[in-house]
This record gives structure tokens, sequence and C-alpha cells, in this order.
């Protein structure tokens, strides 16, 4: 992919039905679930992008088979029971958020050394609330330079399991690492939660994939989170229904252009947390209508601004942030404070490319507030954030003069999502 890339204004508003590769999110949990089951698993619509070969690759260094047909998107994984069968292991993360913090838990359930290191920017990406819990629990899991980020040592000696407090309010992901890993344990886990959970629906999925393979866990609103011991995960044929999260770009050029997406396999029984943001669709003036296995959105022509707590959702801040300029009214974006710790400071990055773009943008600790103005071409960065590249493209559909740079980085979780996002493009008939 080049290093930059000119988006063009769509002719006139589409009126296409697409599909979006499988959910990262759910690759991952599902990968370390059967990593952990008894027996071989198949997962079906499996996403392979950067994330998730990360999430492979480190996997087979821990001694698991896992055989990809990714023309099939396909999975198969031969279940080690709840062991680590490598007693030692140098694992890459690259920027996989899911998959250093899932692979930190999973790997203090083995026996040996194993450390975990990334890109730069993973090097400043905090782990220590899990690495806190986990000597909470008995392990001895530290950061290699002390600064509370990868890389990341473990030392195991298996995981019985017990209490722990963790502070909710950096990352969700901490608590879905020890949430996978404590069935397996002897004693299971409680998970005492500090201050608010964010991102809480990111729970209910990771209690989604438990249960499919046959563990289960519960919690008192949030606070208290509880795991039973002595559980075993069972191997099984999983389906990974597409990702919410990718498919909001295709709802919001929808709703920019005032045309008409349909995106094929996501449908109103979703387990992602993220198929939420459709509520705020609504709020802005598109009209949703969710099948059982399809979602179709269409632009009404008119937007408005509205004000989100998204805290839970927090990675549609940026596709709302895209759809701001284009309302009739400010915008307000809140509960977003954790996302400056994310591939890159988010909220930052948002603020100034909006401004960039003509945009007036008042920004807070935890968000920032929009007012449109008309917008104005320009040269958008794109901070290594595949977010921040697939939302901010959706306003070249609109307006000419919209160029990125490095777009390449979608390739963390939506490698083909230029091509695709070009699918919606009106064609001229062919005679």
């Amino acid at each position: 992919m080049f290093d930059r890339i000119d988006i063009q204004p769509f002719a006139q508003p589409p009126d296409a039905s697409v599909s979006v590769p499988g959910s990262k999110s759910i690759t991952n949990r599902a990968l370390v679930a059967a990593a952990l089951a008894e027996g071989r698993s198949l997962l079906h619509g499996a996403l392979f992008s950067d994330d998730t070969r990360c999430m492979l690759e480190a996997l087979r260094a821990l001694g698991l088979q896992v055989a990809s047909d990714e023309a099939a998107a396909t999975l198969a994984v031969e279940g080690a029971g709840g062991r680590v069968p490598s007693p030692a292991a140098e694992l890459f993360v690259g920027n996989s958020g899911t998959t250093v913090r899932f692979l930190t838990a999973l790997v203090a359930l083995g026996h040996g050394r194993y450390r975990l290191d990334g890109i730069p920017r993973m090097r400043q990406r905090p782990i220590e609330p899990l690495l806190d819990s986990l000597r909470q629990l008995g392990a001895h899991a530290f950061s290699e330079q002390g600064t509370g980020c990868p890389p990341v040592v473990v030392q195991a000696n298996g995981l019985t399991g017990g209490h722990a407090r963790m502070r909710g309010d950096l990352s969700s992901q901490f608590f879905s690492a020890l949430l996978l890993a404590a069935p397996v344990t002897r004693q299971g886990m409680e998970i005492e939660v500090e201050g608010e959970l964010v991102s809480k629906p990111y729970i209910d999925l990771t209690a989604a994939v438990m249960r499919a393979f046959g563990a289960s866990m519960s919690h008192d609103e949030y606070r208290r989170l509880r795991v039973p011991g002595g559980q075993r995960y069972q191997a099984r044929e999983y389906e990974i229904e597409p990702d919410a999260s990718n498919a909001s770009y295709f709802f919001a050029a929808a709703a920019i252009t005032g045309g008409h997406v349909r995106v094929e396999g996501l449908g109103r029984e979703s387990a992602q947390g993220d198929y939420r943001f459709l509520e705020i669709l609504e709020r802005m003036g598109c009209r949703v209508e969710r099948g059982a296995d399809a979602t179709e959105v269409w632009g009404t022509g008119s937007l408005q601004g509205v004000e989100a707590d998204m805290k839970d959702i927090s990675d549609m801040a940026q596709t709302l942030a895209a759809l701001a300029p284009f309302a009739a009214g400010p915008t307000l974006i809140r509960g977003i404070a954790h996302t400056r710790l994310q591939e890159t400071d988010r909220v930052a990055a948002m603020v100034t490319e909006l401004r960039r773009l003509g945009q007036s943008v008042e920004e807070y600790p935890d968000g920032l507030r929009i007012t449109p103005a008309p917008v104005r071409p320009a040269e958008l960065a794109t901070y290594d954030d595949h977010r921040m590249a697939m939302a901010f493209a959706l306003i070249g559909l609109r307006v000419p003069g919209i160029r990125l740079l490095d777009p390449a980085c979608v390739a963390k979780t939506f490698p083909d999502y230029f091509s695709r996002l070009d699918y919606l493009r009106p064609r001229a008939p062919t005679i």
C-alpha cells in the first residue's frame, strides 16, 4: 500500500451491500479459549490481520498447534487442556493490546520463563494493573524496564487462582485476560473492580466466548467478577461474527453521504457492544433496520449533533468524530479518557486532525466538543492508528481534497479496508 492515499468523493449516494471480516475481539478471545480447551476446535469466519497474526504466532511459540486457512477464514486449534506446552518463550505482540494482555495471563498458567514485547508504541502502553493482579494471585510477573509497560516477563509456576483487586478505568482487557485464564485454575478467581469499569460490553463479550467453550463466569453489576475453578474448556466448532467496530465505518458512510448500506452477517443478536453505535446514528437522524443476519442504515441527508458518553463503546469515538463536521449543531464526546493510552492518544489525535479540517474543537481530559464548520481540504495524519485512518477516510467520501498519510496502518484489523470502502462507490452502468 502507498504511504498516502487520496480519498475521492462519491458522485452520488451509495446503495450497496457489503461484508466485513470477522471480529478481532472475538477471534483473539476464541483463540485463547480454544488453546486452553481439550481437543480440536475449528474457528470459522476468523479475522486475519496484524493483531490476530501476533496472537497466532505467539500461541505457536508456546507450543500450541494452530493451522490456518486464510482463504477460508478458518483456524484449527489443538487445545492443550489448560496447559502451556513450552517451558519458555519470547513472544512478539506487535501493538496488539488483546494479545499482550490475554497472553500475559495465559502464560502465568505455565511453568517457565516467558517474555512479551512489541513495537515501540507497545512499550508506552500500561499493563501494570494486570501485572499487579497476577502478583496478588501468586504469580511472578513484572515490567522488565520498571515502567509498568512491556516488555513483560512472567516467571510462571502455575496459577491456582484466588482474589485480586484491579482498577477499572484503564482497560477492560485486563479483566478479560484474567477471566479467560480463570476457569482452568484450581481455585477460580474473584476480581474486585476499583472505581468504574470502562468498556463493560467487552466483559459480556468475553463471558459469551467463555460460555461457548463450556466455561462460566458471573458478576455483581461489574463490581465483582467471579469464575469458578476446576472448569474445562471444551473444543468446538465456533462461528465468529463480522466485526461490529469495522462495520461502523460503512454505516457511517451511509450517514455521511445520505446513502444506503447493508452489512451482511451482522444481526440484531450480535454479542459485540460496538453494535450499539447504531443507536447514536438513529439519534443523529439515520434510519436503521436490524435483521437476523444483516443490518442496514439509510442516511437521510440531514444529521443532528449529539452528546454521547462513549466509555463503553470508545472504539466508536473516532467514527462519531468523523460524522460531527456534517451535523447541524455541536457533537460532544465524553468518557474516553482511557483512549489516550491506546494505539495513540486518541483524544489529542482527533482534536488535532479536526482542527486541521477547519472544525472548532474544545478538548477535555475525557473527550472533545466539535462545533461544525465548512470542511477544508487537508492532509491528515493517522498516528499509526487503524481507527484514525478508517474513520477519517470517511470525510473524503463527501469532501474533495482529503489525503491520508500512512493508510497501511489499517492492516492492524482490516487489511483490505480501502478496497471494500471503494466497493460502495456508485459506478456508471455499463452498456
